[in-house]
């Protein structure tokens, strides 16, 4: 009884595994735009985590630039006051 208890378990797990056999199985064609579907999905995904980082680096560009821009434009106009106050041979207006 047991040699056929387990015979009668052994086809039903064979009869399992053919039918999701038989289901996994995909047509070429499907198979063919899944892959393509995947691939948009993926250079769609890249294309929004490039544009993310360019626009995270011009705003720090545009941080920096302001810094060095704001130093220069103090340096000049300090240096444009102290010329303003020279008189003469270099002596200075105080």
């Amino acid at each position: 009884m047991d040699v056929a208890r387990s015979e009668m378990v052994e086809a039903e797990v064979d009869r399992l595994i053919e039918r999701r056999s038989r289901n996994a199985e995909v047509d070429p064609d499907e198979r063919e735009e899944l892959w393509k579907e995947s691939v948009r999905r993926y250079n769609a995904r890249r294309r929004e985590e490039m544009r993310a980082a360019w626009c995270e680096y011009h705003q720090g560009q545009a941080v920096r630039h302001r810094a060095v821009l704001k130093s220069l434009i103090a340096r000049h106009e300090a240096q444009a006051e102290r010329l303003a106050r020279v008189r003469g041979e270099g002596a200075l207006l105080d």
